[in-house]
């Protein structure tokens, strides 16, 4: 077992499942903000999918998955996820996690979309993700070998002497960088989500992890495959808040300005059809005028403050009442099915590199995630990435020199978000990819490879290379699903070589 300390940089649910499940090994957890602030776990409102009900079965739960990721997903990854849940949410209700039970004992399932069961556990309606948080928090905080640093900001990786990752250059909350050394480090910093102007996830998450280990050499897989959310709702607000899915499985329609239902002629399962194309209808619905309103009145009326509490506080200190009107809705960046390409124990190829939850990529997810099964992702593989890392064998750690990145200004920022929106939104065309590959370019050489940066480079580099739609990715130059299915893998030098053809790049960006 390796004795130097362990670091792991994140504290969502991935990073502090690795955390308690590293033990006895020393570890060192940094954490960006205050513990539990900024992590995407605690808007998670679904639950978390696993066969808890005698009608299901780990088969059917990653036949499941394995359907909805659109030729993409590793059958041994979703096999992995669908035997192990159970387990996992047994022990995360033993921790305190306050999953729902019937009066019977029974788990109190929801089903949501593309689940041939009802299979999510969930906390009071929509509250799953804090409830889950709050109890991790509490356990790591009782936990005698971890160590917690708040407020540190991972913000480079240390290269080692062996050509791998020798720990991170952080910066504390005086804003000092210091450098700590670490025989293995687990990166599980969430996602690409925030580079969007319209996104239900802390903005924060800029894919600071993917843009770190790019730069160690860590390749990069499919990382054009974002899941677009298709019910944020549409209030103007900055992270966008989410109406549940779980809404649409207690059967809440998606109804137009008049009240007509728009999912029927477009899909076999109308509402509770796969994200992505509830993502397209709804986002072709608001492009038309004609709009988009998740219509709960009848599925859940009165008893909404009660059974949905986190939406209804939402509608409501917008003006919307969802017991007598609709709730109007817009897609919005949710979920990075991309990221740093691990094995299934997490482990990136680059010596002491390993990569757990969002920001990783073990091909659980393929082109669309099925719903709810993120935060069973960053438990089974934030466990095996621990239990790997816990078991491997002593490493000498010499650390060479790390800088931080640039610093990407406020407005270029904003501009960047409105980029990508527009061009690697919820529809893409080669054009419009070019264009955001050109304008990427353009800020790189004014204010230096931001992280932000290179993780917008790789979404759009790894979008045009894609000459297809599959799940997430939809391309409408391309509409037709190609008859064989691949990945996409890029290192950084890969990616900045992907330079647009000069004729695709003009138009409008600016």
């Amino acid at each position: 077992m390796g004795d130097s300390p362990l670091l792991v940089a994140g504290a969502g649910i991935a990073g502090l499942w690795a955390a308690l499940h590293a033990a006895p090994r020393t570890v060192i957890l940094l954490t960006g903000s205050t513990l539990g602030e900024n992590a995407s776990t605690a808007w998670a409102q679904g639950g978390v999918a696993a066969a808890l009900s005698e009608d299901d079965s780990p088969a059917l739960h990653a036949a499941d998955t394995i359907r909805a990721g659109a030729g993409l997903v590793n059958p041994e990854a979703a096999r992995l996820l669908a035997e192990q849940g159970p387990r996992e949410i047994e022990a995360l209700y033993a921790l305190g996690a306050p999953f729902e039970r019937e009066p019977d004992g029974s788990w109190a399932l929801s089903r949501e979309a593309a689940h041939s069961r009802a299979r999510v556990a969930r906390v009071k309606g929509d509250q799953a993700g804090a409830g889950i948080l709050s109890a991790l928090i509490a356990a790591v905080k009782a936990a005698d070998h971890i160590e917690i640093r708040e407020g540190w900001r991972a913000e480079a990786l240390l290269p080692g002497a062996d050509g791998g990752c020798a720990g991170v250059l952080a910066r504390t909350p005086q804003a000092r960088l210091v450098r700590i050394e670490a025989g293995e480090t687990i990166l599980a910093m969430g996602s690409v989500c925030g580079l969007y102007g319209v996104t239900t996830v802390p903005f924060t998450s800029q894919g600071q992890a993917l843009a770190m280990a790019a730069r160690l050499g860590a390749v990069i897989e499919d990382a054009e495959f974002v899941q677009f959310h298709p019910t944020a709702i549409d209030t103007g607000r900055d992270p966008a808040p989410l109406a549940t899915e779980a809404l649409r499985g207690e059967g809440a329609t998606l109804v137009d300005r008049a009240g007509k239902r728009f999912m029927l002629p477009v899909h076999a399962d109308a509402e509770l059809a796969p994200r992505d194309v509830v993502a397209r209808a709804v986002h072709r619905q608001v492009r038309s005028g004609r709009g988009a309103f998740l219509d709960c009145r009848t599925a859940v009326g009165g008893a909404f403050p009660e059974r949905f509490p986190a939406v209804f506080a939402a509608c409501m200190s917008a003006g919307i009442d969802p017991r007598r009107e609709p709730i109007p809705v817009a897609p919005a960046a949710h979920y990075h099915m991309g990221g740093i390409a691990t094995d299934l124990s997490g482990y990136t190829g680059v010596p002491g590199l390993y990569a757990a939850g969002e920001c990783a990529s073990t091909g659980v997810h393929g082109a669309n995630r099925l719903a709810s099964n993120s935060l069973l992702d960053g438990l089974v593989f934030g466990r095996r990435a621990a239990e790997a890392c816990r078991d491997a064998e002593a490493r000498t750690v010499k650390a060479g020199p790390a800088a931080p990145s640039p610093v990407l200004p406020a407005p270029a920022l904003a501009r960047l978000r409105q980029l990508m929106a527009a061009e690697a939104g919820v529809e893409r065309d080669g054009a419009g990819l070019a264009r955001l590959l050109c304008a990427v370019d353009d800020l790189e050489a004014k204010y230096g490879a931001a992280d932000a940066l290179i993780a917008a480079r790789f979404v759009a580099a790894s979008a045009l290379s894609r000459t297809e739609s599959r799940g997430g990715h939809f391309r409408s130059d391309f509409p037709q699903t190609a008859p064989g299915a691949r990945h996409t893998r890029m290192r950084l030098d890969e990616a900045c070589a992907a330079a647009p053809e000069p004729l695709l790049a003009t138009g409008p960006a600016e």
